[in-house]
């Protein structure tokens, strides 16, 4: 997962021209693309302006102090030369120094108060920019992303299973820590790169992968796109065997309004299904990334697959309309494949086995969906 610093070394390279030409104009082609990361290339971009003018300013400053220190020292030889009385230096103030030194004597306290006043406001005003920008991403007004709250889930369990124990008198042992959040995921490639939403591990210390039939993995972030709402994990547990030929393949293009899509999840325990249309090319307030699908999902959806009818994998379902049911949203799959993109780009052969073909096209939808739910799985957040 890219860090702050991350981007600006990436851009840094970027403006001097250090990049290999593949990564340099994968870069160009995101930046004009996506608005937020042009967005944050623009505040490196003014920011390092701004360094740089100032760099050059002390550059300037620094070369005219020692150019006058140099006419001072000449003038000085001369007279000493005319006169064989040693000169000593002397500090030459022009008189708007020396009423700004008066006037500084004068107003110190007050000085050092009012600047202190600016720098509070200073920070507060990029804090409260910061904080915005965190709140609008990846929820806006309206709008509510699908990470289920997995604790909160198992306490009502577990207090739904006491109450019965005390009824029979059975006794079970305590449960294993289920999560902070969970979410959906599925494979990538064959090798343990699996497909989520952002915002489903956003903020994670540690990542646990779940099969239908229980085999738990350790899992870790190795790339994300929070703009579009995506990320792509990695199984790094040493169990881990691979995930076999996976059965569908990955569009880069469109798809077509009023397709047949269905969709599987963990907004439960058990996997689910959900089958629906696509119902508009773009999603919430009209964002082009996105899908509006007319299939009900729930917290837990997030990060699941939405599929058209021939098993080709069209997005990657994010959140849902506040106030309209059964409008639901899935970041488009042209942006997951710029995403495996850049990740090929800047880690060669890491993607290599990212599906080309289908195995799904002309399977029943129960075959498909047989088919299919071996490589969907829980994705569970350790805060």
């Amino acid at each position: 997962m890219k860090t702050e610093a991350d981007y600006y070394e990436l851009f840094e390279a970027y403006q001097r021209g250090e990049l290999p030409e593949p990564t340099r104009t994968e870069l160009a082609s995101r930046l004009a693309a996506d608005p937020v990361l042009a967005r944050r290339y623009a505040d490196f971009d003014a920011l390092t302006g701004a360094l740089h003018t100032y760099g050059q300013r002390r550059l300037v400053r620094g070369k005219l102090t020692a150019l006058q220190t140099e006419i001072d020292a000449e003038a000085a030889r001369e007279e000493t030369l005319e006169t064989g009385v040693p000169t000593m230096p002397s500090l030459h103030i022009s008189p708007v120094e020396r009423r700004l030194r008066e006037f500084w004597g004068g107003h110190r306290a007050t000085i050092a108060v009012a600047a202190s006043v600016a720098v509070l406001a200073v920070f507060a005003t990029l804090l409260g920019i910061e904080w915005w920008r965190a709140v609008q991403k990846p929820n806006s007004y309206g709008y509510t992303v699908l990470r289920r709250e997995m604790d909160r889930i198992k306490r009502n369990q577990r207090a739904i299973n006491r109450t019965l124990n005390q009824i029979d008198g059975v006794k079970t042992p305590e449960e294993l820590n289920p999560g902070k959040f969970g979410g959906t995921g599925f494979a990538l490639t064959t090798d343990g790169y699996l497909i989520t939403s952002y915002h489903v591990i956003q903020g994670a210390d540690s990542l646990l992968i779940e099969s239908r039939d229980r085999q738990r993995y350790r899992a870790e972030p190795v790339f994300s796109d929070v703009a579009h709402d995506l990320a792509i994990l990695r199984i790094n547990d040493k169990d881990f065997k691979g995930f076999g030929r996976l059965p569908y393949s990955f569009k880069r293009g469109s798809a077509d309004l009023g397709e047949r899509v269905y969709t599987l999840g963990y907004p439960r325990e058990d996997v689910v299904f959900g089958e629906g249309s696509l119902s508009a090319r773009s999603g919430f307030e009209g964002d082009t990334a996105f899908y509006q699908i007319s299939i009900p999902v729930n917290p837990g959806n997030s990060g699941g697959p939405l599929l058209d009818d021939r098993g080709n994998l069209i997005g990657v379902i994010s959140g849902r309309q506040m106030d309209v049911q059964s409008a639901a949203f899935a970041t488009k799959s042209s942006y997951l494949m710029r995403l495996v993109d850049s990740l090929s780009a800047a880690a060669p052969g890491a993607l290599a086995n990212v599906p080309r073909t289908s195995q799904l096209t002309g399977s029943t939808r129960a075959q498909q969906v047989r088919k299919l739910q071996d490589f969907v799985f829980v994705v569970k957040v350790y805060e």
